[in-house]
């Protein structure tokens, strides 16, 4: 697949050298109640999830791509396109930046590249989102990109303290 890019940044498929990184990401606890996991990942698991990686989003329903600097090449962060359900012609879509690497505009571009990526390769009508109701950066970034709240699942997530109420975000196609 053709390397996706904007002003900083660059999404690109997943390679072998990324396992450390992807070790330490899906074995971040906090990260565990956005994406449904509750065990460890082992590296042989991941490293089959990367040999893996090359199959297309027709076949897995889902595709990942790496967000890494432009220049230096350095990891910034996973997004990805999952639920990919091509008969409604829609996708979910998710975003993890790296701590230190938060609020510099990297996920901002991400999900604009990812954006035109849906609608215009894979000619998707719409996309979505779940962002936590508390989480204002999420909702801020997926607003500022024209998605739209358009329902609320209560006590949707059951977090590490108490279940989470969940916004629904869509972004429709308007071709």
């Amino acid at each position: 697949m053709k390397t996706l890019e904007n002003y900083n940044i660059r999404l690109r498929s997943l390679e072998p050298e990324d396992i450390d990184f992807l070790y330490q990401t899906e074995n971040f606890e906090n990260y565990w109640e956005i994406s449904n996991t509750i065990t460890p990942y082992s590296k042989y698991i991941l490293e089959q999830y990367i040999k893996n990686s090359h199959q297309d989003i027709f076949t897995t329903k889902q595709v990942r791509f790496v967000i890494e600097h432009k220049e230096n090449k350095t990891i910034i962060g996973l997004i990805d396109l999952f639920d990919y359900d091509p008969i409604h012609l829609r996708a979910g879509i998710g975003i993890i930046i790296k701590q230190n690497e938060q609020r510099k505009s990297y996920a901002y571009n991400a999900v604009k590249l990812l954006i035109a990526y849906s609608f215009n390769i894979l000619k998707l009508n719409q996309l979505y989102c779940n962002v936590a109701t508390d989480n204002e950066a999420g909702l801020n970034l997926f607003q500022k990109l024209n998605f739209k709240i358009t329902g609320k699942k209560e006590q949707w997530i059951n977090g590490m303290t108490k279940f989470q109420d969940i916004f629904f975000l869509q972004l429709i196609n308007n071709k």
